[in-house]
């Protein structure tokens, strides 16, 4: 050994008899659980739409028949019981969290559903949010041919965690067809290669918009804009999302596994593809 080692063998070249492998940091999946497939939908920014897509896939997902649980993993700004008409708290046993079911059977699990007030706020740094990721996914008793995990924006602490300690199948990249998308989709796709991770495609969100007495598309912020940057990284375009008041509607009324529309077929059919 050198005697000038620093024994950080990660950042050194030489082959020696003291190098060290890096260890893995996926956490074990609670023994009770099963789980089949894991995705992550992710953004490189906030604002276009990731936990709506969430909720849509797993929606579509469940009524193909498949037992599909969600993954909550924007600690601080949870949305996704709003979406189910969730209110109640999870319950728990020596075995584990037990996910809230919807109305439909999708299970669900999400900071809101631990707190007395679910309008109180998460005021946790950032090492503790992310040992509340890994807890969801190490404590929850899922039984689930999916799981799909709702990524909080950007490349932080958070996304971090759940890239290094859950051992995804793959991941959505959500876009909205503003200018930015080239950035936002770059974000996401340099994350994911960093991270070995594989990436299913891309979904558009907010589109364009349907008249309502034409059925015409109007396209708010222009056209192409994603197919574009997807096939920069020659990835797929899975679905093109409206801007729909009734989807917003909805969602205030906790009533998305209502909603009407195949838009997500195409990334449905990517999943099951795999």
């Amino acid at each position: 050994m050198m005697s000038e080692c620093t024994h950080e063998c990660s950042t050194c070249g030489e082959s020696c008899s003291q190098r060290q492998e890096p260890q893995s940091l996926l956490k074990e999946l609670n023994p009770a659980a099963r789980v089949g497939k894991v995705y992550g939908v992710v953004s490189g920014k906030g604002g276009v739409g990731k936990s709506m897509t969430t909720c849509q896939l797993a929606v579509t997902m469940r009524r193909r028949g498949y037992q599909v649980g969600v993954l909550d993993a924007d600690v601080t700004g949870p949305s996704i019981p709003k979406a189910f008409g969730l209110h109640q708290q999870a319950t728990g046993s020596e075995a584990g969290m037990n996910p809230v079911l919807t109305r439909t059977g999708i299970q669900v699990m999400s900071t809101n559903l631990l707190l007395a007030n679910e309008t109180d706020p998460v005021i946790w740094r950032g090492p503790v949010i992310s040992g509340v990721v890994q807890q969801f996914w190490t404590d929850v008793l899922w039984n689930c041919d999916y799981l799909f995990v709702d990524m909080p924006p950007g490349t932080g602490d958070v996304s971090l965690s759940v890239f290094q300690s859950i051992p995804l199948d793959g991941i959505l990249i959500v876009a909205s067809p503003q200018e930015l998308v080239s950035m936002v989709v770059e974000k996401a796709v340099k994350m994911a290669e960093m991270m070995e991770v594989p990436i299913l495609g891309v979904v558009e969100n907010m589109s364009y918009v349907a008249c309502p007495d034409c059925g015409q598309h109007i396209h708010l912020f222009g056209q192409g804009k994603t197919r574009e940057a997807a096939e920069r990284h020659s990835l797929p375009l899975l679905a093109e999302m409206p801007i729909d008041p009734a989807l917003a509607a909805l969602v205030d009324a906790g009533d998305i596994e209502s909603f009407e529309g195949s838009w997500l077929d195409g990334a449905a059919d990517r999943l099951e593809g795999k």
